[in-house]
């Protein structure tokens, strides 16, 4: 059943990042241990993927929260991410605010 607030628009934060190349797999394995986390305690109002690119370096994840609370806050497995995720990095991260236009079975639980 579709509603109004299915068809308002979603506002996500896109945020991209390089590791240093010693540092990309550690990366990705506490990546890994974040989904497991969300998979285990599956919280509501929470959208979340991310991506590893091609060059083995660069990373993109894209989050968008619903109701203004935050569930990675929570997240035992996103602190320990981001404990050491300074050291990991080869620049800043680049975080940018989106707004979806459309999706194809994108973040959605239903096949």
């Amino acid at each position: 059943m579709s509603t109004a607030a299915d068809s308002a628009p979603s506002t996500a934060v896109v945020v991209r990042y390089q590791t240093r190349p010693d540092a990309a797999e550690r990366n990705q394995e506490l990546v890994r241990q974040v989904f497991a986390e969300l998979n285990r305690e599956r919280p509501d109002g929470l959208r979340y993927a991310a991506f590893r690119l091609a060059d083995g370096v660069s990373f993109v994840h894209v989050v968008t929260v619903e109701a203004g609370v935050d569930p990675l806050s929570r997240s035992a497995a996103f602190a320990e991410f981001q404990r050491g995720l300074g050291g990991r990095l080869a620049g800043p991260p680049v975080p940018s605010p989106a707004t979806m236009v459309g999706s194809y079975r994108f973040g959605k639980d239903d096949d």
